[in-house]
């Protein structure tokens, strides 16, 4: 299990990759993609499909037993972004002695200092001329080979680098590419890295959206290699664990509709085509109900019988900074699943919804775990609250609780990713 996990860690460094990683699974798996743009046809009970939207979120549907008015649907969403840097136009800034960096800029919200210093490349989707200025052509590209690095400013010229520094965005965290050997490759090292890796001409490359990431493999750590140290656990450990479980649960025939969503943009608000903002999935539930049979008011009454997981990793607690956690409610590596609440309703969870999936753990069993923020300390969001404004479900957020979230390379718990997949694949099955 921790072996596909670091498997489909490695093949999905962006959300363009993950997102492909996912489908390429489903399709194994006997599940059909859907075109949007075209009228839903032929589904019937047991029908697996899926669709995708800008090349970055994933949905993948299991129809019941039952129509979906009648059963409703058990849905886990999760997202496929994680902060990292996103490569700019124009990005070559060409320095003295021949050097050339990138000029990037911040995606969601990082921790900058663990980026120095390590060996780093570039993943994404590059858009090539198609047949018409409308219908571009979309390529993904993968460089699986050191390439990048942003190198630290020594010791010597900055005695209070271990004090804490203030880091500029724009300044200090650009990215070291290459020395300039010839003029003609000024201004075109980008360029002939996506021609040579995609075999394609510099004349048809339209745009791209390229990020940086760590190319140093996910591992297991620890005496009894009871750790998993990895970028991008948030939140790909978790759509690797709905995934799991979906799959591992095809074979078991249930009245209701079984709903994996992997949306994208959550480091940044979720507020996109393909965030967990945007309409398309209540769309898209909306069309099979009626490809099914069914009218507006069985798609009312699916979404009132409907249950939500939100599965975002949570914050494990950390020895080093026993100050910054509730002091009652502070979830432990290997612990089990964790349940998050916000008195602002940051969260989707609430007594009735977090009572469900304890229950859930319970007959899996699984251990379950609480977080609430210490209260002088300020929280993020997820998806549940987003998603619950355009299908108004009971819902819970949850997720595995790792250490160094956002950081170039986070830590969990193997135990807590079997543990995971467990409490889903019951969800599926209830």
């Amino acid at each position: 299990m921790i072996d596909r996990l670091i498997k489909f860690l490695t093949h999905a460094p962006v959300n363009f990759l993950a997102v492909d990683e996912v489908c390429r699974t489903l399709e194994d798996a006997g599940y059909t993609c859907i075109d949007p743009t075209l009228p839903l046809q032929g589904l019937q009970a047991g029908s697996k499909v899926y669709v995708t939207k800008n090349d970055s979120s994933v949905y993948a549907f299991r129809l019941g037993q039952k129509p979906i008015g009648e059963a409703g649907f058990r849905i886990i969403c999760a997202h496929c972004d994680s902060p990292t840097f996103r490569i700019k136009p124009r990005a070559e800034m060409n320095e003295e002695g021949g050097l050339v960096r990138l000029n990037t800029e911040v995606y969601g919200g990082p921790i900058l200092s663990t980026w120095f210093d390590r060996p780093l490349s570039v993943a994404g989707r590059v858009i090539l001329r198609g047949k018409d200025a409308l219908h571009p052509v979309t390529r993904l590209m993968h460089v699986k080979r050191p390439i990048l690095q942003i190198a630290n400013l020594a010791i010597h010229f900055n005695r209070q680098v271990n004090d804490g520094v203030a880091l500029s965005r724009q300044k200090d965290v650009l990215p070291l590419l290459g020395i300039i050997n010839e003029k003609l490759e000024r201004g075109h090292l980008l360029e002939g890295l996506i021609c040579s890796e995609l075999n394609v001409k510099a004349e048809d490359i339209l745009d791209f959206d390229l990020y940086l990431y760590d190319v140093t493999p996910p591992c297991t750590v620890g005496l009894h290699d009871e750790f998993i140290s990895s970028g991008r656990l948030d939140d790909l450990s978790m759509v690797h664990a709905g995934l799991e479980a979906l799959l591992q649960t095809d074979d078991t025939p249930t009245d209701h509709t079984s709903v994996l969503a992997v949306f994208d943009n959550e480091e940044t608000g979720s507020q996109t085509k393909q965030g967990a903002g945007s309409p398309f999935l209540s769309q898209m539930i909306k069309r099979i109900v009626r490809a099914t049979g069914g009218n507006e008011e069985d798609f009312l009454c699916a979404v009132e019988r409907a249950f939500m997981v939100s599965a975002d990793n949570a914050h494990a607690w950390h020895p080093n900074y026993k100050e910054k956690y509730d002091p009652t409610n502070h979830p432990q590596l290997g612990g089990g699943p964790v349940i998050k609440f916000n008195a602002a309703q940051k969260y989707a969870s609430d007594a009735a919804s977090a009572a469900v999936f304890a229950e859930v753990c319970q007959q899996a069993g699984v251990p379950c775990q609480r977080f609430v923020n210490h209260s002088d300390v300020a929280g993020g969001s997820t998806l549940g609250n987003i998603l619950a404004s355009s299908l108004p479900m009971r819902g819970v957020d949850m997720g595995n609780p790792i250490l160094a979230m956002h950081s170039a390379r986070e830590l969990g718990a193997v135990a807590d990713h079997a543990y995971c997949i467990r409490a889903f694949r019951q969800f599926y099955e209830c």
